[in-house]
């Protein structure tokens, strides 16, 4: 898939996804290309939240490329069955879930509406190497 790069490089001693049976789980993403990170710093609460979303997508993307990694020929993710988006926000930064939304239309664009599962947005004091954003994925394959 045009966009998803399917090597994302751990940055520590993990794997970027694990398969057991037609399940997928991959470890947390930031915006890196390359094993190089893109975006950097705390989501403020007085910025645009367009202003975002590339970290976001990349990062999806990321997440998505580590677990198509772990499919077999002719097999595709069927479902995500949930998602997790770490954002390293202000403390009254109080928008999770619409910066959250720049990842779930990443996995719309490329899965289709209804591989959307369950999701959680959650604003945590800092993510490794002053990432905005850290995604992981639970996906069932199909």
């Amino acid at each position: 898939m045009k966009g998803v790069d399917k090597r994302p490089i751990p940055q520590g001693k993990y794997l970027a996804a694990v398969r057991h049976e037609n399940i997928i789980y991959t470890s947390g993403m930031t915006p890196r290309k390359s094993g190089k990170l893109l975006y950097s710093g705390k989501i403020k609460t007085d910025s645009a939240l367009e202003s975002h979303r590339d970290a976001i997508e990349l990062a999806a993307l990321n997440a998505l490329g580590a677990a198509q990694n772990c499919l077999e020929v002719g097999e595709k993710i069927s479902v995500v069955l949930q998602m997790s988006v770490f954002l390293n926000t202000e403390e009254n930064f109080l928008l999770h879930a619409k910066v959250a939304d720049f990842a779930s239309e990443i996995l719309i664009d490329f899965l289709g509406i209804k591989s959307i599962g369950t999701r959680a947005a959650i604003g945590v004091a800092s993510l490794p190497s002053n990432a905005p954003v850290e995604i992981t994925l639970v996906c069932k394959v199909g």
